[in-house]
């Protein structure tokens, strides 16, 4: 597959699965630009805007953020891109974003490939999240990790079968060092067409 041919992978999972880290190297091995939510609004929050003056409190107690919000980050994110080759992180989070991202992607005639689950047990999570709170980043602050794992299970989670319904879910488990999670989501985008 040529890098100019438009291509989107979403990569799934709870906070703290590793999804930041593989999606950034898997948008440098493919190609692809990586389209992170949360880092945007980091990049808000530190900037002082009025977006990110808006966000701050709700991430820091680890709610997600509106669903509209999102979506018209993500809208105009896209609209730099030509052609669409992404990687999104931590978007979609609810089926309304998942409905609006198939869209957006359908418009710009993007096909989604495969959406990717990092599957990390909870307590695994939690201990990852606590330490990048330790390494400053104070929306992972521990006292929130806890109500972050229970805001992905009631908000997020869905999209596992949502995904899965549609045939693009590929389970790949995310515990261990980052090139063994790197090769196991390899093995599995191989079986994808279109990818690798």
């Amino acid at each position: 597959m040529g890098a100019e041919t438009p291509l989107a992978l979403v990569f799934l999972g709870p906070p703290g699965a590793g999804k930041g880290t593989q999606a950034q190297r898997w948008a440098s091995a493919l190609g692809m630009t990586k389209i992170s939510t949360g880092d945007i609004l980091r990049q808000e929050i530190a900037a002082g805007t009025a977006l990110g003056q808006q966000v701050q409190g709700v991430m820091r107690q680890g709610k997600l953020v509106s669903d509209q919000l999102l979506i018209e980050l993500i809208e105009g994110r896209l609209s730099r891109l030509s052609p669409v080759r992404a990687i999104f992180d931590g978007f979609p989070r609810t089926e309304v974003q998942a409905e609006a991202l198939h869209s957006l992607l359908r418009e710009r005639g993007v096909p989604l490939r495969a959406v990717l689950l990092l599957e990390v047990p909870e307590a695994v999570l939690i201990e990852r999240i606590a330490s990048r709170g330790r390494e400053g980043r104070d929306d992972d602050a521990i006292e929130v990790a806890r109500k972050r794992q229970q805001v992905y299970r009631q908000e997020t989670e869905p999209l596992v079968s949502y995904y899965a319904q549609r045939g693009l879910l590929r389970r790949t488990d995310g515990v261990g060092s980052p090139d063994q999670v790197y090769a196991r989501i390899a093995s599995e985008l191989e079986q994808v067409p279109g990818i690798c």
